[in-house]
């Protein structure tokens, strides 16, 4: 068991490295996300629907994915962890959004209009007013963000499953990524159908932000930036987003802003391309640490 799960978990890093995201009309989350589409709609009764819909699908994902593993498993281990690490790879994320990220980051020097439409399919955020140095804040915030939500919260629930049961630790990932997705589609102030998706997500996420924290601090060699950074990761609304972003803007000696949101003053200046770009290595880096920790975990 621990063997074949550590193998998944490598496959899913060499995959993640390699190839960066499965192709969109394959990829499960895409599927996933398709379907939540359709219940982004006005209901009656709308925190009874969000409820309903937080409580089921993910348990629904993480049933289909679950049994597919065991399918896999009792044909062959090898071919359980290679269904376990096709899930991994399919609900995590690092190296699409670091790219992403570092193309926006080079794009603020000569072409802003567009460093602003890839700042839209990163953050969500409404660029048009941007400056350079916001987009490049928004970018490093984005990336600090994405390496609890795309990565470590999908990889601690798989490896804490996995001594137990290969097809249950798979389940555990989708089961991770089916609640951080109906929170990124549904959980906005304006739609009440997400409140209770947004609540769960919050739940779930609490561990994975701080642990993304400390990653960040570990990679840069500086675990003190955490007592700074507990300071300033209160300051967003959302009660986990802060953790990464803060300790990152602790570490680089730069501000990191939302106007008329949040302000994290890990230092006085917005950062410039090579603070910025110097953040998004610090988060690659520690995704990959944390490729390597899940697979320790899994093994014990």
């Amino acid at each position: 068991m621990a063997l074949t799960a550590t193998v998944a978990i490598a496959l899913a890093a060499v995959l993640d490295e390699v190839v960066a995201e499965p192709p969109l009309r394959v990829h499960p989350v895409a599927w996933f996300g398709r379907f939540v589409a359709v219940l982004d709609c006005e209901w009656t009764h709308p925190l009874v629907a969000g409820g309903t819909i937080a409580l089921v699908l993910p348990f629904v994902a993480a049933a289909i994915t679950a049994g597919t593993v065991w399918v896999a498993g009792g044909l062959s281990p090898w071919a359980g962890a290679l269904a376990a690490g096709l899930v991994l790879f399919s609900t995590t994320s690092r190296r699409m959004l670091l790219d992403l990220s570092t193309k926006i980051v080079a794009a603020t020097e000569s072409d802003l209009e567009t460093a602003r439409a890839e700042l839209r399919a990163l953050a969500g955020r409404d660029a048009t007013d941007l400056s350079a140095d916001e987009i490049r804040s928004a970018a490093v915030e984005s990336a600090a963000e994405n390496l609890a939500d795309g990565l470590v919260g999908p990889l601690l629930a798989f490896s804490l499953v996995a001594p137990v049961s290969l097809a249950g630790a798979a389940g555990a990932a989708a089961w991770v990524k089916a609640v951080n997705t109906l929170d990124s589609m549904l959980g906005y102030r304006h739609k009440p159908v997400g409140t209770v998706p947004a609540r769960l997500d919050d739940v779930v996420m609490w561990l994975p932000a701080r642990i993304s924290a400390a990653l960040l601090a570990l990679v840069a060699g500086a675990p003190s930036a955490l007592h700074e950074s507990s300071r300033l990761a209160r300051r967003p609304a959302s009660p986990n987003s802060g953790w990464p972003m803060a300790t990152l803007a602790v570490l680089l000696d730069t501000r990191l802003e939302k106007p008329d949101n949040y302000r994290l003053d890990g230092g006085t200046e917005l950062p410039n391309v090579a603070t910025a770009t110097r953040g998004i290595s610090l988060v690659s880096r520690a995704g990959i640490v944390a490729f390597a920790l899940a697979g320790v975990i899994a093994w014990f």
